[in-house]
């Protein structure tokens, strides 16, 4: 034992962000893309040095646009990389350049720092220290082979309990105690890297979400190490959970007595196990039980682009929301609003089935019902606030208006589409805002507005898709009448199906779509 830090986690709010920073600025290289273990619909990214030592990686578990965590005990609160003493000035210009705020340097612990922060908030230390090796280069950064990150130095962990912490670290991961402070115990292991523990007796909890550290990992030589901790921690009767087969290493999680997470982790078989040393990080996997999945996934897990490389610039609009860029668009967009319990990403593999060449732009809804995102607020199961539908209706028009302008979509090539409440979203808003919305596709839709207005929707092409056996589905003649009575040009089709979709629906919509699209063209 004693090997030191394998990887540390955190969690990004924007990948598009974090990769231009990690990338982009620090000169690290993305050496691994993967779906999550735990949810493979989320993004995890890791990077490295040139040859995705341990040691040198940094992931992110990427929850686009999600919510803040808070940084408190029981929880890491920054990170630390080594850099040679000589660079720190090359570091300084290079932020300068760069527009990134750089603080130092500063003297800590006897060592020279910078601090910075990186698009999270999340605080990441460059530490001058002398002899560790210059990494492994890679040909994609731009950061001279003398001046680039070294290592992971450390990380600096809140604790209530800091003797508790520093004794478990001492005990099970071979670190030993180094010179502190009043209020940090240093560890510092066989391999050069430290952990900082702070008293943090006093401080808030911590809070998960985007802008927090989730885990520090460890080294382990292999597998039989890891099955050796991990009776070693049974026995002790620590807070640990099972055993994992992460394709990369193999490890297991423990939280220590100060609540933070920690892992410990094999070496082997590493990053390029699936990949050529030269092609680190080019390509997408998911774990092998959702191997048959990947295609959906793909179009589900946020997109980025290389620093230098043409990308979304996302604006700040009304409604979160998401691009999916197939690999070759056609020019037509497709508006995506999801239903009750669905998010912007729920659409996303549906509708690329049906239009494989569209661009897709894929909503979430602002009022939330139980947690999870919905459109409007419902006061009961059949009964929905009216002031609310007529704000977000109003509020999504707005957003289509400005989507056009700062995204530069064409008009003649956008359609919308919505299933359930987000179609009913789409309804109420052709109603309340005419020849804003002109093509629309609406599942299992139902009519929500309580006195809909006398609307002119002459200029508009509406899709209406029931399914027989759909509990909603008897809202359904009302909203077709109420369309067609506005002078819409309404095709509705009932399909044997219950209110969610399926394959069915695609191939309804990916005939309607054409048409429509062709014509406009």
């Amino acid at each position: 034992m004693g090997a030191g830090i394998h990887h540390i986690t955190l969690i990004t709010r924007k990948v598009q962000a974090n990769v231009d920073f990690y990338v982009g600025f620090l000169g690290l290289r993305l050496v691994k893309q993967t779906g999550g273990y735990e949810d493979a619909a989320q993004l995890h990214l890791f990077y490295g040095d040139g040859a995705a030592s341990p040691g040198s990686l940094i992931t992110f578990l990427v929850w686009e646009d999600g919510a803040q965590g808070r940084v408190g005990h029981g929880q890491p609160s920054e990170i630390s990389l080594t850099i040679d003493p000589a660079s720190i000035g090359f570091w300084l210009t290079r932020a300068l350049s760069h527009h990134v705020e750089i603080t130092g340097p500063s003297e800590e612990m006897g060592e020279p720092t910078l601090r910075l922060k990186d698009p999270d908030g999340v605080i990441v230390k460059l530490v001058g220290v002398s002899g560790f090796p210059e990494p492994a280069v890679w040909e994609g950064s731009d950061v001279p082979a003398k001046q680039a990150i070294r290592r992971i130095r450390g990380a600096t962990i809140l604790s209530e309990v800091p003797e508790l912490t520093e004794s478990f670290l001492v005990r099970h991961f071979g670190y030993r105690q180094a010179q502190g402070t009043e209020f940090i115990k240093r560890l510092v292991s066989d391999t050069g890297d430290i952990i900082d523990i702070r008293d943090a007796k006093g401080f808030w909890t911590s809070a998960p979400g985007t802008g927090t550290i989730d885990h520090i990992a460890f080294r382990a030589q292999d597998a039989d190490e890891v099955e050796r901790v991990h009776g070693a921690l049974a026995s002790s009767n620590s807070t640990i959970t099972n055993v994992h087969d992460r394709k990369y290493f193999y490890s297991l999680y423990v939280r220590e007595p100060g609540g933070t997470l920690f892992e410990l982790a094999t070496d082997g078989p590493g990053m390029a196990v699936d990949e050529a040393p030269s092609e680190l990080g080019t390509h997408l996997f998911v774990p092998p039980d959702r191997a048959d999945k990947i295609a959906e996934l793909k179009t589900m897990l946020p997109q980025f682009s290389w620093p230098g490389e043409e990308r979304v610039i996302y604006r700040d609009l009304p409604f979160v929301h998401r691009f999916y860029t197939p690999e070759n668009p056609d020019g037509t967009t497709i508006v995506l609003l999801h239903g009750s319990g669905g998010n912007e990403t729920s659409l996303l593999p549906f509708a690329a089935k049906a239009a494989p060449c569209a661009t897709l732009l894929a909503l979430r809804g602002r009022a939330t019902d139980e947690g999870t995102p919905r459109w409007f607020r419902r006061l009961s199961a059949s009964k929905f606030d009216q002031a609310d539908i007529r704000s977000e209706a109003a509020a999504l028009a707005a957003f289509v208006d400005a989507a056009i302008d700062a995204y530069r979509l064409d008009p003649a090539r956008l359609v919308f589409l919505g299933h359930s409440n987000g179609a009913n979203m789409l309804a109420a808003t052709m109603l309340l805002h005419p020849h804003v919305i002109r093509r629309a596709a609406l599942l299992r839709a139902a009519m929500v507005l309580e006195q809909p207005p006398e609307a002119d929707l002459s200029d508009t092409d509406v899709l209406l898709i029931a399914g027989d056996v759909d509990v909603f589905s008897s809202f359904g003649p009302e909203l077709d009448g109420l369309l067609r009575h506005a002078g819409a040009q309404v095709d509705a089709r009932t399909i044997p199906s219950g209110h969610g979709f399926d394959d069915a629906d695609i191939a309804i919509l990916r005939e309607w779509i054409a048409a429509r699209i062709t014509t406009a063209a």
